[in-house]
């Protein structure tokens, strides 16, 4: 895919340590997916795997983010952080992440219990005793449906 050039290149983060840095302290990542001409978004929560460059997902068995993603893996996702509105001037402060990857499947209980880990890692200000109770040994994980991006490319952009 060409990459455009940012239109306000003072406002481009160039560090890949300060972007990767907001894909670790993010909540909430954004996906679009598209089937055909039909695009759909899906805010989710997400655990990022620095090592490995992907980010986890979950979700039921079944749904519309799966149809489109089974038809095609490709997808775009952003990453907020928003530091509010800067009233009086128009202007907002935040910073954000633009990701490019493909989606794969996992399906092994333990890479399951490993994406699930980060997620919770991520998410829970005391993951390890959140993990003992849902990610106990022996549990099965049939009922959800867990998933990775490969990030391929990504971008970073701040204001203020």
């Amino acid at each position: 895919m060409a990459r455009y050039h940012m239109h306000r290149e003072e406002r481009e983060i160039t560090d890949l340590a300060a972007i990767e840095a907001l894909l670790s302290e993010g909540v909430y990542a954004t996906l679009a997916f598209a089937r055909g001409s039909e695009p759909y978004l899906a805010t989710l929560n997400y655990g990022y795997d620095a090592g490995n460059r992907v980010l986890y997902f979950h979700s039921a068995n079944a749904g519309l983010k799966l149809d489109f993603v089974r038809e095609n893996p490709r997808v775009c996702g952003t990453v907020v952080k928003d530091r509010g509105y800067l009233q009086g001037q128009c202007e907002h402060a935040y910073s954000s992440v633009v990701f490019r990857g493909h989606v794969e499947f996992l399906e092994t209980e333990a890479a399951k219990r490993l994406a699930l880990g980060c997620m919770v890692d991520q998410s829970e200000n005391d993951p390890e005793s959140v993990k003992s109770r849902l990610l106990a040994k022996g549990r099965h994980f049939d009922g959800i449906t867990v998933f990775k991006v490969t990030i391929e490319d990504l971008t970073g952009k701040a204001a203020h």
